[in-house]
């Protein structure tokens, strides 16, 4: 299939790999790039070390000095600041009028460039796009799974920031990332947000397609996902009506009760109400096993997976109640 050339007929992309300490995956990702159907003069590629390893700088700097690769650039920050700051620090350093974002960890399809610039042919009153970012079939089952039985952090999203297209335009005008979102869960749906309120339509492309990794830890993945429900409460507060509309109608009532029951059970035993007590142990355990329960539903049913779901979502509530109290302290906001 020849590629589309983009030079004449459309702005020269500049796509934004942020990476950290994934040299293994990187390289996968930088082939991917490597042979995308479009001129290779077309567009560049900006890889932002936030790991500040030497030997993805030599990775990347080798790669480089191939005869069919585009130009390539390596960048790394004076200091760590998180996905969102890797971001900036790449866009802010392009050339190209349209910035592609991906991530490290992502094998973009070979038209992916071709479809996502091609997406604003269709409207051109979008100022970003968002592609899909499937997971491969061969890990599903092995997938870290969250309460609605979907991988967390791979989750359905209007916009993810693994797979999108931004005019550098509207980049400035909303001055990028806010890189108050040092983890990057909700760093995506805040850029959207601002887009959208102050900048233009934000469209979707399902043509344009990157494949994401699935993590080979799901016990330590899943808990340490709940960290990002601190950010939750900045999103919140920042977007308020967007947050109750796109990311969640409603609080998660059943991680409250569930810790208010463990709270008020031994109060009650110590004061000699053991029926109460019962029914506290009971409720938590029936509200244990219905989240285990809805996590099982796209998984297999082998007893390590059991042990691990149950195990999970027994720890999972406590976590999420606190990560979102500390935020909602940090950010100094209303938040549940």
């Amino acid at each position: 299939m020849s590629g589309l050339r983009l030079r004449e007929t459309r702005p020269r992309i500049s796509v934004v790999v942020p990476t950290f300490r994934h040299a293994a995956l990187l390289r996968r990702c930088l082939d991917a790039l490597i042979a995308q159907r479009i001129d290779p003069e077309a567009f560049e590629i900006i890889v932002v070390d936030d790991g500040h390893e030497d030997c993805v700088r030599e990775l990347v700097l080798s790669i480089a000095q191939w005869i069919r690769a585009p130009q390539i650039r390596y960048l790394r920050p004076a200091h760590g600041r998180g996905l969102a700051g890797a971001r900036n620090r790449g866009w802010r350093a392009a050339k190209g009028a349209l910035i592609a974002f991906t991530d490290d960890d992502t094998l973009p399809a070979p038209d992916w460039l071709e479809a996502g610039a091609r997406a604003f042919e269709s409207n051109r009153q979008w100022i970003a796009v968002s592609g899909d970012v499937p997971l491969p079939a061969t890990n599903e089952s092995r997938a870290p799974i969250n309460s609605e039985g979907i991988s967390p952090g791979l989750e359905p999203a209007e916009f993810v920031t693994a797979n999108a297209f931004v005019w550098r335009a509207a980049l400035e005008a909303i001055n990028g990332f806010d890189e108050r979102f040092t983890r990057a869960m909700r760093a995506d749906p805040d850029l959207q947000f601002r887009l959208l309120t102050q900048v233009g339509q934000v469209g979707h492309c399902a043509e344009a397609r990157v494949m994401r990794s699935v993590p080979d830890e799901p016990w330590e993945v899943f808990l340490r996902e709940q960290r990002n429900t601190y950010f939750d409460a900045l999103l919140y507060k920042k977007h308020p009506r967007l947050y109750r509309e796109r990311i969640r109608r409603m609080p998660p009532w059943d991680y409250y009760l569930i810790v208010a029951l463990v709270l008020v059970g031994p109060v009650l035993l110590i004061v000699g109400m053991d029926e109460p007590a019962l029914g506290c142990a009971l409720a938590v355990l029936t509200l244990v096993g219905r989240l285990a329960g809805k996590r099982l539903r796209n998984t297999d049913y082998s007893p390590r997976r059991l042990l691990e779901m149950l195990a999970t979502s027994a720890v999972t509530p406590f976590l999420s109640v606190y990560w979102r109290v500390r935020g909602a302290l940090r950010f100094k906001v209303l938040f549940l």
